[in-house]
């Protein structure tokens, strides 16, 4: 998906800033977040780029992306439920923040790489896949480009959705994908009975979403699994050096109560419907 105009960070300011300083009459730099790189035309007060022309911005903050609203350049952040914020990586496919907790991975890996990672563990290709927590989308792209069949994708928060309209890297229209404003512990009660082959579930953290960890939940997961289909459910390593907590066992624990084996793997659960 593409945003409706150009997006900056400080790194592309900083390109657009020299150039002008310099006298130069293009520039070369990346107006998506890193997905294809364009040749800007710089002016004397403004700079040019494809139909449009822009200001000069006086100032990037750092981990902050910029959307052009038609009249200036505005942070990619939102608060409804918390802060939502847009963050860029070194990586080129951006994360993203609530009230300043990262919600994807980026210190070692890029968030897309990543996601495609932990999607290989459920074997989409041909399957009908749930993804309970669609965030940026990152998941049901992978799936999409695995050869998943379907996607139904569940994202409640709107600011997470009004983020993900301006991620260049989130997944476009695509006939395959059904992505849905809707609580996912709701939703899940309209589906039928083993109507899914995986399911993707990557939560927010427990203390604000308690919900998606319930063995309740997880029961309902099962109930639409097919028998033999898999889930992998993103946990992360919350309080296990100061508190020693293992959310991991803990899950899989509940996991295999509602009718799963399932055993810690990597940053999360990998379960196999009963």
């Amino acid at each position: 998906m593409s945003a409706a105009g150009p997006l900056l960070t400080r790194e592309v300011q900083e390109l657009l800033a020299a150039a002008h300083g310099q006298g130069s009459a293009t520039v070369e730099c990346s107006l998506d977040l890193g997905r294809t790189r364009s040749t800007v035309r710089i002016g004397a007060d403004r700079w040019h780029w494809r139909s449009g022309d822009y200001p000069y911005p006086d100032d990037c903050r750092e981990r902050t992306v910029y959307h052009w609203d038609g009249t200036a350049f505005r942070a990619v952040s939102r608060y409804g439920e918390g802060l939502v914020k847009l963050v860029p990586t070194a990586w080129g496919p951006p994360t993203f923040e609530i009230d300043g907790i990262k919600m994807l991975p980026t210190a070692h890996v890029s968030p897309w790489e990543d996601a495609r990672g932990k999607v290989a563990l459920v074997e989409p290709r041909g399957k009908a896949i749930l993804d309970c927590c669609g965030g940026l989308g990152y998941f049901a792209a992978a799936c999409l480009e695995s050869g998943a069949a379907r996607v139904r994708s569940c994202e409640r928060s709107p600011d997470v959705l009004w983020l993900r309209g301006l991620n260049p890297w989130s997944p476009g229209p695509d006939p395959r994908l059904t992505l849905e404003s809707a609580d996912v512990t709701a939703a899940v009660r309209d589906l039928a009975d083993a109507s899914v082959d995986a399911v993707l579930h990557d939560p927010p953290r427990f203390g604000i979403a308690g919900e998606l960890y319930s063995r309740d939940f997880y029961a309902q997961l099962a109930r639409v699994l097919r028998r033999g289909g898999r889930m992998f459910h993103y946990t992360g390593a919350p309080n296990r050096v100061s508190r020693g907590r293992d959310l991991a066992g803990e899950v899989a624990r509940r996991l295999r109560d509602a009718g799963f084996h399932a055993e810690p793997r990597g940053d999360g659960v990998l379960a196999v419907r009963r």
